[in-house]
């Protein structure tokens, strides 16, 4: 059974995100699952509904739409009849050569990753320092631990999403509120799909999942799977001149 009442994933309709929400469910958690694609949440919630207690609830949301986050984290609270953990799986990741530079991309990369997050889970936060209780979860990345030759602006919203989560972890502490920063490698989903090229390390979706619900526990940095850690520990320490000439 699982310690979780009521969630929302964010980003449920493939990847990390539809991994969490199919093991939340199975365990006996009331999930609603948001993304673009009802499509796929409704095949999702069909699937797993026969199953479960409860069928998971499904809500459309682009999270480019910020001005609509109030309103539909609202709603998906009272009709979820609580919330104890919140998840934002959203993320887009355009791969891009080297040598190009797209700023309409960019921006739609800051609008999601970051725009997309801040609104959700500032939602999250302000509900669970009210109530004292809750966990919050933000899938980053490795990416984010240090500003790499390939996909500049990806690595960039990470980054930001790191230090965004540290800053509602230390302000919401006090209140009893968990913030769990997620920085997986190379998972095995659509968006790392189109790469087009071997990954080290590469983990299924469901076994990113399972480290993450188990991570919820307490709060704070895990890597998935954990060798991440000294590895971008190395990395963060590579002196800049040699960052210049290697591409990793």
């Amino acid at each position: 059974m699982s310690k979780w009442r009521f969630a929302i994933v964010i980003g449920a309709s493939s990847g990390i995100g539809e991994a969490l929400a199919r093991q939340l469910s199975s365990q006996g958690c009331k999930v609603a699952l948001v993304a673009r694609r009802t499509d796929k949440l409704n095949v999702i919630a069909d699937e797993l509904g026969s199953a479960a207690k409860d069928r998971p609830l499904v809500f459309e949301h682009d999270v480019l739409n910020t001005a609509d986050v109030p309103g539909l984290f609202e709603k998906i609270c009272k009709d979820l009849g609580g919330l104890d953990l919140f998840i934002f799986s959203t993320g887009v990741m355009p791969v891009l050569p080297d040598d190009m530079y797209d700023t309409a991309s960019d921006l739609n990369v800051i609008e999601t990753n970051v725009a997309g997050a801040v609104a959700w889970i500032n939602e999250a936060a302000d509900r669970f320092q009210k109530t004292r209780f809750g966990t919050i979860v933000g899938i980053g990345s490795v990416a984010g631990d240090r500003g790499r030759r390939g996909m500049p602006v990806y690595g960039a919203s990470k980054a930001f999403l790191e230090t965004y989560l540290e800053a509602i972890r230390n302000r919401t502490a006090r209140y009893g509120v968990k913030v769990v920063t997620v920085k997986p490698g190379p998972v095995d989903t659509p968006m790392t799909q189109g790469i087009g090229r071997p990954l080290p390390m590469l983990i299924s979706a469901n076994d990113a999942a399972a480290t993450i619900l188990r991570a919820t526990e307490n709060d704070g940095v895990v890597y998935v799977p954990w060798q991440w850690k000294p590895i971008m520990w190395i990395i963060r320490h590579i002196p800049s001149f040699v960052m210049k000439r290697i591409n990793i």
